[in-house]
C-alpha cells in the first residue's frame, strides 16, 4: 500500500472514530440515569398520547407548566383507542381517555394491561353538536335538538333539514331543504364512545337496528363508528378534522359531535339539546357541573375501575340546568417502575397531574370546558400519590385552587349555575341567540310568526343580524353530497411551540463534526498525495512570515533575490483582513416561549 493511500485511510478512520464517539457521547446525555431513588429528584421529560376530546385543555396545561417551571410534557392527540394501546405497551408514559378499559357493553372492550395503572379524572365538559346551516343566505346560530332527532340524524334515520321533527324542536326557523351530512370519527375515538353509549343506553331500539344495517354483530358500545355504505356519511379522523370539515364554506347541511372546545376555536354554533327537564340547553361550564352531580362514581378504592363513571344518572338528571351529554375524561397512569418509566419521570407526571387537577381547572371554562367537581379533584390528587417517585409534599387538598371548591365542600359552580331561559323549554317558542362559537351572534325569526321569544334579538326591519354563509341559498346543497368528495380543511386550533430537542441537538453537532471533515480532510490528503508523488511545496509559513518582513536595504549595486522578491509579493497578495466577529457568548437558554 502507497504512503498515500495509507495515510488516507488513517484520516478516514480518525473521522469515524470522531463520529462514534460524538454518538456515544450523545446517546449518554439523552438515557435516563439509571440510578432510582424513593422520590424522583430531576424532573425528567414524559409522553403521552390519547384522547383529541380533552387535547384542547391538555395542550394549554402543558404550555403552562413548561413556561412556568420548565416541566416538559408532550401529548400526542392520536385517539383514546390509540392512547389506551399505546400505554398498554409500555410506548407512552401516560394515556388520556374517555372511557376506561374492558368498558362494560363494548363491542370490542381492550383488555386491562399487565402494566399496573389507575385512572385520575382530569377535565369535564359535553360532547356537543356544532353544525353548519343557512336559511336566507344566513348563518342559523340557535339550531334545537331533541335527543331522539339527534340519535335519528346519526343513524340515518333522518336525512334532511326540514324533516318534521327536526322542525318540531324550531319552530322559530324555516329549515331548508337540503341533505344532512353526518360527519364522524373514522379513527378509534373515546367521543364515539360516549355518543354511542349516549345512544344505547337512551335510544337501544334506533341504536341497534342501525348497527345491524351496517353489518356489525354486536350492537354495543363502540369507539370506531358505523358506516352504512351509499349513505350520506362521512368519516374524518381527529376531533380537528370533523370540526374542520364542517366548518368549511362549502359545508353547508353538515352536523359532527365534538367537544365544544372545537367549535369555540372554529367560532361555530352548537345545537341545545332537550333535557329531562323539557328545555334546550348548552354545554356550558355550569351545565356540565349540575349535570354531573347525578354521576354515579366508582369509589371502591381496591376496584380497578376506581374513579370511573356511570353517567346513566346524568342522561336523565330533571334539573333544569343540565346538559345530557356531560362527562369527563380520565388520565391513565402508571402505578410501579415498569419498561422505561422511572423515579425521575414519575416527579414530573405527578406534580403535572397536581397542577392540572387544581390550577389548571381555573382555565377549563375559557376552553369550553367544565372545572372537575370537589370529590373527583379531592380523589384525583390522592390516587397520583400512587405514582412512584412522585413528591407527596405537594399534593394537598387544602392549598388546591380549584374553582368549584367551597368551605363547605359543596360544588360552587353547580350552586351558582343560571336557569335557563324561558324560550329555552320545550313548546312554540324558541331563544333567538346564537350559541357555542357564535354565541354574539342571533338568529332572526323565519317561520312568519314574529320575531320570537323573550331574550332575543333581531333588526327591527327584520333583516336578519346573522352572519353570513358564504352567499349559500335556501335547497342548495354545497360542497357536501352522500356520494361526492369531501375537500378537508383543518379549523384554527393553536399549536404548541416547539423547541430544539435533544436528538436535534445531536444531529446538529454530527452535522457540524461532518462539514468539518469535509473541509479539513481534502487539504491533508492532497498534501499526503503530493508528498508521495514527489511534487515540490510550497513555501513554508516561515519562509511567508519572513518574506513579510521589511528587507534591508540594498545599494543599486547588490542584486535582488528574485525568490524572496516572488514570495513576499504573493504573500501579500493572499493576506485578507477578516472582522473578528467569533465570539465567544453565553450559554444558550431556550426561549421562554418555546414549549
Amino acid at each position: 500500500m502507497s504512503p498515500f493511500h495509507r495515510s488516507r485511510r488513517r484520516v478516514l478512520l480518525a473521522a469515524v472514530a470522531v463520529l462514534l464517539v460524538a454518538a456515544n457521547v450523545s446517546g449518554s446525555t439523552l438515557a435516563e440515569p439509571q440510578t432510582a431513588t424513593a422520590a424522583g429528584g430531576t424532573y425528567y421529560p414524559v409522553a403521552g398520547a390519547g384522547s383529541t376530546w380533552s387535547a384542547n385543555a391538555l395542550q394549554q396545561w402543558i404550555r403552562n407548566v413548561f413556561d412556568n417551571y420548565r416541566w416538559k410534557v408532550t401529548f400526542d392527540d392520536s385517539g383514546s383507542s390509540a392512547g389506551r394501546q399505546l400505554f398498554s405497551q409500555g410506548t407512552v408514559d401516560f394515556a388520556v381517555s374517555e372511557i376506561p378499559y374492558a368498558l362494560s357493553g363494548s363491542d370490542s372492550p381492550d383488555a386491562r394491561p399487565a402494566r399496573q395503572f389507575a385512572y385520575v379524572p382530569i377535565v369535564a365538559g359535553g360532547t356537543a353538536f356544532m353544525y353548519n346551516l343557512v336559511i336566507g343566505g344566513k348563518r342559523v346560530t340557535n339550531l334545537r335538538l331533541s335527543g331522539e332527532t339527534i340519535t335519528k340524524i346519526f343513524t340515518g334515520v333522518i336525512t334532511k333539514w326540514n324533516d318534521p321533527a327536526i322542525a318540531a324542536d324550531n319552530p322559530k326557523l324555516a329549515l331548508p331543504a337540503i341533505s344532512i351530512v353526518p360527519v364522524v370519527r373514522s379513527d378509534g375515538s373515546g367521543t364515539t364512545a360516549q355518543l354511542t353509549t349516549w345512544m344505547r343506553s337512551q335510544y337501544s331500539s334506533l341504536w341497534s337496528a342501525y348497527c345491524a344495517k351496517a353489518g356489525r354483530s354486536n350492537c354495543g358500545i363502540t369507539s370506531n363508528y358505523p358506516i352504512v355504505s351509499g349513505s350520506a356519511f362521512i368519516g374524518q379522523q381527529g376531533s380537528n378534522g370533523v370540526a374542520g370539515l364542517v366548518a368549511q364554506s362549502k359545508s353547508v347541511g353538515a352536523i359532527t359531535y365534538v367537544e365544544e372546545s372545537y367549535a369555540l376555536n372554529a367560532r361555530f354554533p352548537v345545537a341545545k339539546l332537550l333535557n329531562a327537564a323539557g328545555y334546550y340547553t348548552e354545554p356550558t361550564a355550569s351545565n356540565v357541573a349540575v349535570s354531573l352531580l347525578a354521576a354515579v362514581i366508582n369509589n371502591d378504592a381496591n376496584s380497578p375501575d376506581y374513579l370511573t363513571a356511570n353517567l346513566a344518572g346524568v342522561y336523565r338528571n330533571t334539573d333544569p340546568r343540565t346538559y345530557p351529554l356531560s362527562s369527563y375524561s380520565y388520565m391513565i397512569i402508571p402505578t410501579a417502575i415498569e419498561g422505561s418509566f422511572t423515579e425521575n419521570k414519575g416527579l414530573t407526571l405527578a406534580d403535572f397531574a397536581s397542577y392540572f387537577l387544581c390550577e389548571g381547572q381555573q382555565q377549563a371554562e375559557v376552553l369550553g370546558y367544565s372545572p372537575l367537581p370537589v370529590n373527583l379533584a379531592s380523589a384525583g390528587l390522592e390516587q397520583i400519590q400512587k405514582i412512584p417517585g412522585g413528591d407527596p409534599a405537594n399534593k394537598n387538598i387544602s392549598s388546591c385552587n380549584n374553582p368549584t371548591f367551597s368551605p363547605d365542600g359543596t360544588n360552587k359552580l353547580a350552586a351558582t349555575a343560571p336557569q335557563p331561559q324561558a324560550c329555552d323549554k320545550k313548546g312554540s317558542d324558541q331563544c333567538l341567540t346564537g350559541t357555542g362559537g357564535a354565541a354574539g351572534t342571533s338568529t332572526a325569526s323565519s317561520s312568519g310568526s314574529g320575531n320570537g321569544g323573550s331574550g332575543n334579538s333581531s333588526d327591527p326591519s327584520g333583516v336578519p343580524t346573522s352572519d353570513s354563509a358564504g352567499g349559500a341559498l335556501d335547497g342548495e346543497v354545497v360542497g357536501l353530497t352522500g356520494g361526492g368528495d369531501a375537500v378537508v380543511a383543518a379549523s384554527p386550533v393553536t399549536l404548541p411551540e416547539r423547541g430544539l430537542t435533544p436528538t436535534a441537538v445531536v444531529l446538529m453537532l454530527l452535522a457540524t463534526i461532518l462539514a468539518a471533515l469535509v473541509i479539513l480532510v481534502p487539504p491533508v490528503l492532497a498534501r499526503q498525495r503530493a508528498a508521495a508523488v514527489g511534487v515540490p511545496r510550497g513555501p513554508t509559513r516561515a519562509a511567508v512570515r519572513a518574506a513579510r518582513r521589511p528587507l534591508p536595504a540594498q545599494s543599486s549595486a547588490q542584486p535582488r533575490n528574485p525568490l524572496v522578491s516572488r514570495v513576499s509579493q504573493g504573500a501579500r497578495r493572499a493576506s485578507v483582513h477578516l472582522r473578528d466577529v467569533f465570539r465567544k457568548g453565553g450559554r444558550t437558554v431556550p426561549p421562554r416561549e418555546d414549549s
